[in-house]
């Protein structure tokens, strides 16, 4: 760089002036050094990728409106959605059992579907419409808490979000807002009182969103071949959509009972669990009339109700080696249906 080239415009006259009085003439213009002609089209190009690299951003991004606020992003998945079940045993499935097991019951009252069967051999001891594709209200959280168990470790806490806060139907109810829980405590919340809040909060922690987790729940129906089986949400307070029949919930009975930490669960009347509240403990009761009605043996799995499904019941119970199931689907006396049923279940094996 000349000395002249860092001077003002007026600098650079006066000094112009000084040379042609030494010299006598004008001094002859610099010429400017001209740039290549491949450097023009360089910056064409650097300017067009930027261009190309920002409409992008801003393609792949969420649009917002003037004073609108970014939509709060769902909680990561700690694992993927697309979950490749293993195709479930065939001795999960359920079979007419031999004829001179099959037992006689003449129920009083009205059931739309049902269904006695040996829970260790999947045999068929009585039923009513079995395959009858009927709503099954929160009887859907026996496949909720099959998947949070099949995917996550007893030990793992979460996060209780706003969704899980503001629920509608049965719940928990104290779950501490922006607090991670322990998972255990919400499978309990989830099976006893039939908790709509453990449902989400659940779902919420192993799939990210409640939408996948209700598609891993519909993958997995499939994958144990539940062919009348299909969710629309992970707690069943919603009966559109969400159907199952007698059939496919005793296969998912067996199921759920095969896996120890579920099988302790819906085998308690009651439990006291840690919990980050005033006292440290949230106490749970389990709504299975089974125990209320201090039914021997009872040690098992899940109820429901809407006014779609009417009264659901999926209930297991012990007399010696012998362990027997029933699924009531609409059943308008459930306290007399399923004993008697049972009864004659352990009568029938008995002889």
């Amino acid at each position: 760089m000349t000395p002249s080239s860092v001077l003002s415009g007026g600098d650079r006259h006066r000094r112009h002036r000084g040379r042609r009085g030494r010299r006598g003439r004008r001094p002859r213009p610099r010429r400017r050094r001209r740039l290549p002609i491949a450097a023009p089209a360089l910056v064409i190009v650097i300017g067009v990728a930027v261009l190309l690299v920002a409409m992008a951003g801003g393609a792949s991004g969420p649009s917002l409106r003037a004073g609108a606020k970014p939509a709060e992003r769902p909680a990561p998945a700690l694992h993927k959605p697309a979950v490749a079940w293993p195709v479930v045993p065939a001795d999960y499935g359920v079979a007419p059992a031999p004829p001179s097991e099959q037992v006689q019951v003449h129920l009083l009252m009205p059931l739309r579907s049902g269904l006695l069967f040996n829970v260790r051999t999947g045999q068929v001891l009585w039923e009513r419409d079995p395959e009858r594709v009927l709503p099954i209200a929160s009887l859907t959280k026996m496949m909720t808490a099959l998947i949070v168990a099949t995917l996550d470790r007893p030990k793992a806490r979460v996060l209780i979000t706003r969704a899980a806060v503001d629920f509608t139907g049965s719940g928990v109810g104290l779950l501490p807002l922006h607090k991670r829980v322990p998972l255990e405590a919400l499978l309990y919340g989830l099976l006893l009182p039939s908790g709509n809040d453990a449902a989400i909060a659940l779902a919420q922690h192993v799939a990210g969103t409640q939408g996948r987790f209700i598609a891993m729940m519909n993958a997995r129906a499939r994958a144990m071949g539940l062919g009348c089986t299909h969710y629309t949400t992970e707690s069943g307070v919603i009966d559109a959509g969400n159907h199952s029949c007698a059939a496919d919930l005793a296969k998912l009975a067996r199921a759920v009972l095969d896996e120890r930490r579920l099988a302790r669960i819906v085998g308690s009347a009651s439990a006291a669990v840690p919990f980050p509240i005033k006292g440290h403990k949230l106490y749970l009761y389990n709504n299975n009339p089974m125990y209320h009605l201090g039914y021997p043996g009872t040690d098992g799995v899940k109820t429901g109700y809407t006014t779609a499904a009417g009264v659901c019941l999926v209930a297991t119970a012990r007399h010696g080696r012998t362990w027997l199931g029933v699924v009531l689907l609409h059943s308008a006396d459930e306290d007399d249906q399923a004993p008697e049923l049972l009864n004659a279940g352990f009568a029938a094996m008995r002889g």
